[in-house]
């Protein structure tokens, strides 16, 4: 439903102002999104820590900042969600993704009227796309946070092989809990946003050893997980000017973020900062509760209306539904699955490890 509402505001409202529409887009959006949100908080229980500076704490949500963050769950960017709306600008945030997301029913086409950045990992195609896509947040007229995947796909054991046998061939520092960045995206990223965005955050996420890592079925099946976000801010100031600069900084980064994990593997604690108290709010039961009553009283209404269980066409036609409905869950759920993840082409000198990152 919300879904429908953002469309109809988008060929209604942002012809006439692009930044109403935005402030209208924040609304709805958060509307549909905090149903994730409550499966996360409330029904599967999964608690999200956040460590972090207490002066990074108070900027957060206030002011528009880049995110590069390792990508290792199959639900980082639920988990940004969930982090976004304990920080209240959940409808204002936005991330870099390949294109085969924005034709995920439901969420990919909210994402698209929310003004994410769908892209085919083809720099030649990529490169104007973000670049535009970088332009049109110039006037963002809110907070508002970007989410970039620099990995470029989401963290598998095979990944990590084929990443470090090409580190090893390149004399490159060899990762062992993260991938080779790249940074094409990132730079574009930095260069043309620079005079507008102030911050860098440096997410670093990890699950501890005795936790199941989450999943989206897992999480339907009301299975609770513990995942520890470690956030960094960086000035923007702070980065070099030239590309080449930009893109050594990154992956500079990426080094100390496999340290960084490595060091929580051995202790099993970000201990350098506290954890930061980031609740578990209500909002998203009372939404999910509201969307429930105006559901049942309609299904109601409407089979009243229409008698449809008193036939067999009508029975068929609520079977078909459901069926839809199931068939759209399932499509959700293979979405998020790592071992479904596109991989990154890696120019590589032993063509098995590009077969590697293929599985």
């Amino acid at each position: 439903m919300a879904v429908i509402h953002q469309a109809v505001f988008f060929i209604l409202v942002r012809p006439l102002s692009k930044n109403m529409y935005r402030r209208i887009n924040k609304v709805v959006a958060e509307l549909l999104w905090l149903e994730l949100i409550c499966l996360v908080d409330w029904w599967a229980g999964v608690k999200i820590e956040l460590y972090t500076d207490s002066e990074t704490f108070q900027l957060m949500g206030k002011e528009h900042a880049l995110f590069i963050c390792n990508h290792r769950s199959d639900i980082d960017w639920l988990v940004g969600w969930v982090l976004a709306q304990r920080l209240d600008c959940l409808g204002s945030t936005l991330a870099i993704m390949k294109k085969a997301v924005k034709g995920l029913p439901v969420i990919g086409w909210s994402m698209w009227f929310s003004g994410y950045v769908f892209v085919e990992r083809n720099w030649a195609k990529d490169e104007s796309t973000l670049k535009s896509g970088f332009r049109q947040l110039e006037d963002f007229p809110f907070p508002f946070w970007l989410a970039l995947f620099v990995e470029g796909t989401r963290f598998t054991e095979s990944k990590l092989f084929a990443a470090q046998k090409y580190a090893a061939s390149k004399g490159l520092p060899v990762p062992r809990n993260v991938l080779i960045p790249r940074t094409k995206g990132f730079v574009s990223a930095v260069s043309h946003m620079r005079s507008f965005v102030p911050a860098i955050y440096d997410c670093t996420v990890a699950v501890p050893k005795d936790q199941p890592p989450p999943t989206m079925l897992r999480i339907l099946r009301g299975k609770s997980s513990v995942v520890k976000v470690h956030i960094r801010r960086h000035s923007m100031l702070e980065l070099p000017e030239t590309a080449d600069g930009i893109s050594q900084w990154c992956k500079d980064a990426f080094v100390t973020k496999d340290a960084l994990l490595e060091k929580y593997l051995y202790k099993g604690s970000f201990s350098d900062l506290q954890k930061k108290d980031i609740g578990r709010p209500k909002k998203s039961l009372f939404v999910v509760i509201c969307w429930l009553c105006l559901i049942v009283y309609g299904l109601v209404k409407f089979f009243q209306w229409s008698s449809l269980l008193s036939s067999l066409e009508g029975i068929a036609f609520l079977v078909i539904f459901l069926g839809l409905v199931t068939f759209l869950m399932h499509i959700l759920i293979q979405s998020s699955e790592s071992e479904r993840s596109t991989p990154v082409n890696i120019l590589t000198q032993d063509p098995r490890e590009e077969q590697l990152l293929q599985k």
